[in-house]
């Protein structure tokens, strides 16, 4: 009998989730949905110095923004048949048995090497050329010395004892077939001096008693895979299948970091990015698509497959970010739309700069010209409030502008006209100009922008003596 696809993403809650770590819950939820199987949570929260539940409610809370709701995990341990606890804080019972059942085996010893002996042996092994691994110090101490060293107040870690001969090899989901020597791992803790488990162990022992059968997860992995391996086999346990992910990389190539924009998830949604156009960029970070268009979630999932999975570098583009957020905001109603730029309870927003009777106009004409909020804020001030255009791109952009431009334009307009485009078409005339050089100055004084709505909307939606305020102002400039 096969068993139901079960996926899991397995975050430590030392801090607020970001943009790296939310690819690899999108792709297990993705794995887990396009086989009508399971994606559980874990709270990987063993680090008691680091670990917060205030990382945890907000990851929670980030995962359910994001549409990744999971079936098993914190909140929903009732469901869990047997598998739960879903923190390992809460889970130290069960590891023990397995810690007793790895020193029973004789797979498992006491290491009392300290930080500094053990930096020492590493020196030494790369002087030599060799791959730093454990020198094995401490893998034959017989029982009379161990217990001489625990009676003196020494607290040992515990390490697991690796075969000196034999190969790992298995199918990585992403990278293809790997393989790997016993005798270029070494033996690794499996419990550290303060009695907790160590990565190794509780992330590869909770996957197989979870009933994990598929983890994705990052490439930085890869090479603890095979000493978990081996671990799970040891115990009689089931391995699941792995696939580890590109590494996310920055416009310039180098390691994803907060220089690249890679803030928090908490940042990201506090400039306004919406959860459709996040799981749209980070669909594509790593996972082929030919699909150019916005999906949906339901979409991703039928589209899914580890087949796509790239080996390259995942190259994030803060613009292509934005072009999924611009794409986003198009498909909005003007509801959400209001919702997005803050209304309050009362349904103001925009601090209210936004008359009541233009609101639908302002949100039709703005729309396809936003990526966040707080450009609605910049297109309001713009529109409806009478601060004189600043900065430096009116300023030069104005610079090079006849004075006898903005003078006639005036004049023009305070006679009165059917629409701009008509007042427009009768300056062009008396200049003249046309093309950029009649439209590109007219925008500078209206907006002190070089892009954005039609003139003609933008007119009608300021008024006549907003518009002949702003005329002015540009002929002082020039």
């Amino acid at each position: 009998m096969n068993k139901v696809v079960t996926t899991r993403f397995a975050p430590s809650p030392t801090g607020y989730s970001h943009l790296g770590n939310l690819r690899t819950a999108l792709f297990n939820a993705l794995l887990a949905r396009a086989a009508n199987g399971e994606f559980l949570l874990r709270s990987e929260d063993t680090d008691r110095d680091r670990s917060a539940e205030k990382y945890l409610d907000a990851l929670c809370d980030d995962l359910r923004w994001l549409g990744l709701d999971w079936d098993l995990g914190p909140g929903r341990e009732d469901d869990g048949g047997g598998r739960g606890p879903f923190r390992q804080s809460e889970r130290q019972d069960i590891y023990q048995v397995y810690f007793d059942k790895l020193g029973e085996q004789r797979l498992a010893y006491p290491c009392f090497c300290s930080r500094e002996e053990l930096e020492k042996s590493r020196k030494k092994q790369q002087r030599a050329n060799r791959a730093p691994r454990y020198a094995g110090t401490c893998r034959e101490l017989d029982k009379k010395e161990i217990d001489k060293r625990l009676l003196d107040g020494q607290r040992p870690t515990l390490r697991y004892r690796i075969a000196d001969e034999g190969v790992v090899d298995f199918n990585d989901l992403a990278k293809g077939p790997q393989e790997f020597e016993l005798s270029d791992i070494g033996d690794f803790i499996i419990r550290r001096s303060d009695g907790t488990p160590a990565f190794l162990f509780s992330n590869a022992l909770d996957d197989s008693l979870m009933g994990v059968t598929h983890v994705l997860r990052g490439e930085d992995h890869l090479a603890n895979t095979p000493r978990q391996i081996v671990l799970l086999r040891s115990l009689g346990l089931d391995v699941p299948e792995y696939g580890h992910l590109s590494l996310i990389v920055g416009d310039d190539g180098k390691p994803f970091s907060k220089r690249h924009g890679a803030g928090s998830l908490k940042d990201l949604r506090a400039m306004g990015y919406l959860p459709l156009a996040l799981n749209n960029h980070l669909f594509r970070l790593g996972h082929a698509s030919d699909r150019g268009e916005l999906m949906t979630l339901a979409e991703m999932t039928g589209h899914f497959d580890c087949v796509h999975l790239g080996r390259a570098p995942a190259r994030h583009d803060p613009i292509q970010l934005d072009h999924w957020q611009k794409l986003t905001v198009m498909k909005l109603s003007d509801e959400e739309v209001k919702g997005w730029l803050g209304a309050d309870a009362n349904g103001v927003y925009l601090d209210g700069m936004v008359p009541a009777d233009k609101e639908e106009d302002f949100i039709s004409l703005v729309r396809d010209n936003l990526q966040r909020p707080v450009e609605g804020v910049g297109w309001a001030k713009i529109l409806f409030r009478d601060e004189a255009m600043a900065g430096e791109m009116i300023t030069v952009g104005l610079s090079n502008v006849d004075p006898d431009f903005f003078d006639i334009a005036v004049r023009l307009w305070g006679k009165g006209h059917d629409s701009f485009r008509d007042f427009s078409n009768q300056l062009g005339e008396k200049i003249p100009q046309k093309g950029k050089k009649l439209f590109m100055p007219l925008r500078l004084a209206l907006t002190g922008e070089l892009h954005g709505p039609e003139l003609e909307k933008i007119a009608r939606l300021m008024g006549k003596d907003r518009v002949e305020r702003r005329l002015r102002e540009a002929a002082e400039r020039c």
